[in-house]
């Protein structure tokens, strides 16, 4: 594998109008130039995406199965060095991105599997005068934008069920971390994925360049991961042209450990769902929900095993922690530690900004009151305020007193009482006495301003189908 920093488009490596540099956060040095696009190269994606449909669409299931199967066995095999590359631009220690590209490539044979598995329908009308047949085709060109958090797995877990339905696509990767997505193109074009069917561009002008191709007629459907604030504009973008969209948009994660919990178990949770990815995650733990009666014991041994953190650059041998994405980032993280403690927030752990080079933030316990603002933001960082209840009524209504409802987290040694409270927490996914759940084999996606439509899956593919009713008279 080499690095590569050209855009892909219609399966040639191509120049752009410019270049940008790609950052270690760790250090503040520059990995690599990578091409940005103009509005011509732009163009020549969609085109490509274009013209490459009309043969891909129907292109033979199985084919699309076995083309997707290879990318996934060359990820495997190369995921040291894909882990790597994405722990340099984006900061993240070494084992979580290790553990990135198994979940990556995964999507590649799930949906490789699922290819050949889209089912149809075929029955008699109530009414006896046909037939009804309903079938699924590809929807067509697909732009797939993802952000800077997961850079391969947000990037595979779109691109796999695109192929898979037979659409062609353009992947927008975020700017912060395009080497991983350029670099699962390169495995793409030796797994055999013919030209035109994927195409990578940097926009040099996100907002216009989108923009265009959004009222472009030959793009039919938008898949995003990113920000509610930046799906909202893409929403009403798309609206204009009635595009089918996708949206994985932002969370605010309760973790409710109610009054019976194991809070051994409960802490060890805590920290795989707060911590893994550095914090830096939509299904990251964001409010910590405690019964009163077990807050003291579970704020003290959490802030204590996350005290214990290693924080280093994350290609540095037993590192735990490493930076933020970037400088901005990291600033943000801390503007809300500021604010919360302003607010009657009590520190206990972290919440100073280390002195030195590189985007880093410590591991940081806020106990709260319920008023307090930062439980109303999403920390995309290792920051975790607790805030205390009563009663389970009580830990309903905190968690879902947010526009948000992606995930959520509950302990309890009750499984009757955890699958209650589940049921009445407004999210999409529910993980019970489990600090991960997702799964490239599981519905993936939220309720409210959490998104729309949902990524993995049996449903995964769906999101890149349309489905067709043909009336047969017999």
């Amino acid at each position: 594998m080499q690095l590569k920093t050209d855009l892909y488009i219609d399966g040639k490596w191509v120049k752009g109008d410019g270049t940008i540099p790609v950052i270690d956060p760790s250090n503040g040095e520059v990995i690599a130039e990578v091409a940005t696009a103009g509005e011509s190269q732009c163009d020549a994606a969609v085109a490509a995406a274009d013209r490459a449909f009309v043969t891909w669409s129907k292109t033979a299931p199985r084919v699309r199965a076995e083309i997707l199967r290879k990318a996934f066995e060359l990820m495997i095999a190369e995921s040291d060095h894909l882990a790597k590359l994405t722990s340099m631009e984006n900061g993240k220690v070494f084992s979580d991105a290790k553990g990135e590209i198994a979940y990556a490539a995964e999507f590649f044979r799930w949906f490789s599997e699922e290819a050949v598995r889209t089912p149809g329908d075929f029955r008699m009308a109530p009414s006896g005068d046909k037939r009804i047949l309903v079938t699924h085709q590809p929807i067509g060109v697909s732009l797939l934008i993802t952000p800077w958090n997961f850079p391969a797995a947000m990037a595979t877990r779109k691109i796999g069920p695109a192929l898979a339905a037979g659409c062609t696509m353009i992947l927008k990767p975020a700017s912060e971390t395009p080497l991983t997505a350029l670099a699962i193109i390169d495995i793409l074009e030796r797994a055999g994925v013919p030209a035109g069917v994927v195409n990578l561009i940097l926009p040099s002008k996100t907002g216009p360049m989108i923009s265009k191709m959004l009222h472009d007629p030959r793009v039919r459907n938008l898949s995003f991961t990113g920000s509610t604030e930046v799906g909202r504009v893409l929403l009403k973008e798309s609206a204009d042209c009635v595009l089918r969209t996708s949206m994985e948009l932002g969370g605010n994660a309760p973790f409710v450990v109610l009054a019976d919990a194991n809070i051994d178990d409960a802490v060890a949770g805590a920290m795989i769902a707060k911590m893994r990815n550095g914090g830096a995650a939509c299904t990251a733990a964001n409010r910590f929900i405690v019964a009163k009666s077990v807050a003291e014991e579970f704020t003290t041994k959490f802030a204590k095993a996350m005290g214990a953190l290693k924080v280093a650059p994350g290609l540095e041998e037993g590192a735990q922690l490493g930076a933020s994405v970037s400088i901005k980032e990291r600033n943000k993280i801390a503007e809300l530690v500021d604010a919360s403690v302003a607010a009657g927030g009590k520190l206990e752990l972290g919440g100073k900004t280390p002195e030195g080079a590189g985007a880093f933030y410590p591991a940081t316990v806020i106990s709260v009151t319920k008023e307090n603002p930062i439980l109303n933001h999403e920390v995309f960082g290792p920051v975790a305020p607790v805030v205390t209840f009563e009663n389970d009524e009580e830990a309903i209504a905190l968690a879902n007193a947010t526009e948000f409802g992606l995930i959520s987290y509950v302990y309890s040694s009750d499984l009757k009482r955890a699958i209650k409270t589940a049921e009445a927490i407004e999210s999409g996914m529910v993980a019970i006495n489990r600090g991960v759940i997702s799964d490239p084999a599981a519905p993936f996606g939220g309720f409210k301003q959490s998104g729309l439509g949902r990524e993995g899956g049996f449903h995964g593919i769906h999101e890149f189908l349309e489905t067709k009713y043909i009336g047969v008279e017999i």
